[in-house]
Formats: structure tokens, sequence, C-alpha cells
């Protein structure tokens, strides 16, 4: 089990976040001359040491490509990298390492998903369901699908705090219903969907899950086998690890009965020109000389967040967002969107008429780093009759203090604007 895995790690049962940001050399710096506020933690984490030394150690000593070599460089690149596959498994509790697929992010598994899955499963007036909360990854990529089998993409509404509507969901599982995609933690809002319940509603209609879950790995705990989701997305980078990789996670048998996604080197067992053979499991998704270095990176992300109790970092994290909702939605002018009752590190608001994009650029002047726009969430803002967003979002190493920092910028924003 992931709690397990945790347990095995060194154990930080008193939670400092103050000794956690020592690890992380990003934030010790200054912008514009005031101690860096990092809030846009739901767009990218920071990357402690342990994830920054690894890759470098690769490019300094171990640089070779895998697989193919059988020199000394190339075996340790190779048992490095192979190594990953094995920690992410036993980090989500997957079956078997080959259902654990190299991607590039979270994009590109829902795409792999789609141009695999679902163009050899889905036929014209079939329907593929998702929520009004989806990030735009897990609604255009089923759009194109769509535009090009005939299928119909169906969309489960949401209710004004930002959170499913649990009884539309259930109306909308048919018997045309082929596929539902569901994000398992809204990134524009925080809601964290009761993705469980939801896969297990989908299941007794006989209907395959893909989970987004780029916003949920740094944040709470994953057990794919425990949720039962075929499918499960999510990417290094919001994490703690490097950009450029991610995991699709897939039940071997979906995984087994798809087509490749791409054509190239290492997908294959043999090529002529008459034929080619491909390669077995998770091979065959894999084409072509990978990320080596950000996979590695990612291998020491994942051993990062295993030295952690998982019930410390919920803990400090709802404690930092409770914080950071009171003391925002006590803001005369502020106004908070997304307000479900089951929330991660997330507080959207806007205040009084000032545009987002202002908002952000003023608090950058007091070093405070925060999100605005819609989030690549444009359907979630058109549901609140708005066009964007001030966004902050919260990690391991964010305190109340942060918060309070906010808090005064938001102050100068008003002053600026008074």
């Amino acid at each position: 089990m992931i709690a397990d895995l945790r347990k095995e790690g060194k154990s930080m049962r008193t939670f400092d976040a103050s000794k956690v940001r020592e690890e992380f050399p990003a934030l010790a710096q200054t912008v514009k001359g005031k101690p860096l506020v990092y809030l846009d933690n739901a767009a990218t984490t920071q990357k402690p040491l342990q994830v920054i030394d690894a890759m470098s150690r690769y490019y300094k000593l171990d640089n070779a490509n895998i697989h193919r070599g059988v020199h000394e460089l190339s075996e340790r690149a190779t048992e490095s990298y192979e190594a990953v596959r094995e920690k992410v498994k036993r980090f989500i509790n997957a079956a078997d390492a080959r259902e654990i697929v190299f991607v590039r992010g979270t994009t590109e598994g829902i795409n792999l998903v789609a141009q695999t899955y679902g163009k050899s499963n889905l036929r014209q007036g079939d329907e593929i369901l998702i929520s009004g909360l989806e990030h735009h990854s897990n609604i255009v990529p089923w759009q194109m699908l769509c535009g090009e089998k005939g299928t119909n993409l169906k969309v489960a509404p949401i209710n004004d705090d930002g959170e499913i509507l649990l009884v539309e969901y259930q109306k909308l599982l048919t018997e045309r219903t082929k596929l539902v995609a569901l994000g398992h933690v809204s990134n524009a809002l925080g809601t964290v969907n009761p993705i469980g319940a939801m896969i297990s509603m989908a299941h007794k209609a006989g209907i395959p899950v893909l989970v987004d879950g780029a916003q949920a790995m740094a944040h709470t705990r994953v057990d794919v086998r425990e949720l039962d989701a075929d499918f499960y997305v999510f990417s290094g980078h919001k994490m703690f690890g490097p950009t450029g990789i991610g995991i699709l996670y897939g039940k071997e048998e979906f995984l087994n009965a798809m087509p490749p996604y791409q054509g190239g080197g290492d997908m294959i067992k043999s090529v002529s020109f008459e034929k080619t053979v491909y390669n077995d499991l998770p091979y065959k998704f894999e084409a072509g000389t990978p990320n080596i270095a950000g996979t590695i990176g990612l291998g020491a992300a994942v051993d990062y967040l295993s030295k952690f109790q998982i019930e410390d970092v919920e803990n400090h994290e709802r404690a930092v967002l409770s914080y950071a909702t009171d003391v925002l939605g006590s803001i005369e002018g502020v106004r908070l969107i997304g307000t479900a009752r089951e929330k991660l590190g997330v507080v959207s608001f806007l205040l009084d008429d000032v545009h987002p994009h202002d908002i952000g650029t003023i608090l950058n002047e007091e070093g405070i780093a925060i999100r605005t726009g819609h989030h690549c969430a444009q359907p979630v803002m058109l549901r609140f009759g708005i066009p964007a967003t001030a966004r902050a979002s919260f990690a391991i190493y964010n305190t109340k203090e942060e918060v309070d920092a906010l808090a005064r910028g938001i102050q100068r924003v008003k002053e600026v604007f008074s």
C-alpha cells in the first residue's frame, strides 16, 4: 500500500514546514527585493535538492542512452531508469510495473488513451462522459476524438459551490456511455471529487474510467487498485519532480488490447519492410529516446514524497487552506470562487472589479507568485459567469505566514485601485 511505502522511508511525524523549505533552494530567493512567497503550486511545484541532484548526477556520471547499450554507463542509466517504474508502481499500488507507462505528462497520457483505446472502442453514436470541472487537457482530446469518430461528449454539471451533481452524473451513465474521464481534483477550484464512488457508479454500468490525477498526487493518498481506476494519469512537475515527464497507469488488460500510440525505436521487437512486431508492455507505448534525466528526477520526487506520512501532508495543507479561506474571505471586496466541502490546496478569488491579471501583477511587486487567468478551465469560468480568477495554491512548504503576506498584498492591491 502507498501508506506502507511512505512508512518505510524517513518519517516526519512532527511536520515542520520551515525544515521542508530548507530543501527547496528556489524558496530562499528574493523577488523585487522581498522574500519569495510562492503560491503557484497548482501550475508547478518547486523542486527539492534531492530531485535536482539526481538529475545532475545522471548528466555528470551516467549520461548514456538506455536499453540498447552494453557499456557501463548505459547499464547504469538503464538500471536507474527502470527502477523508477518500480517506485511508481509501489507508490500508487499498481499490480504490476508493466502497467506504468512513461509519458511527457498528464496531457500526453490522456491523448494516448484517446488515440488508442478511444479510436479502437468508440463508434458513431457512443458517448464520452466528463464533468464541468475539467481542465482543457481532459476536454479537448475527447472533442477531437468525437469529431473523428462521430461520438458525443456529455458533461456532468456542477453546483454553485463547484461540486459535481452526482444525481445528474448518474443519469448520464447510459448504455451509450463507453468511457468516463474525470479529474480527481479541480485545478481551478480545488474541489476533490468523490472519485472512488464515481468510478464505482460507472463500473456498475460496465463503463471504464480514466482519472486525471495531476492535482492529487502531491497532496493526498492515491491507490489505483483501491479506487479501481482503469486509467490514472499524472505529471511529475506537479509533485516536486521535473517537467516533461509523467505517468499513464492502465490496467494490464486495457493496455494489452490497445494499439501503439507512436512508432519508432524501442517500441518494437523486430522491423522489416514487410512487417513490424511490437514490443511488450509497457514499451510498446514508449517510442524513441525517452526523457531519461526527467524520469530519474521523477523517481527522486517519489522518494522525496515517500519520506512523509501522507496524513501529515494532508493535515498541514488542510490547515493552511482553511486559514487562507478564512483570512481571504474576511477581506472586504474579496469573493471566493469554489467553496466545495472537500477541497485541496486551492483558493480562487476575485477582488471587487480589479482584473485578476492586475492583482497578480501588483502581488508580484510584493514578491508573491500566484496564477491569474482561466487556468485552462474556461468552461469552469463560464459556469460562474467570469472570465478569470486569481488563484493561490499551496504545497507542503507553504505556511500561514505566507498567507498573511498574501493578505497584505491584497490590501496593497486595494490601495492601488482605491
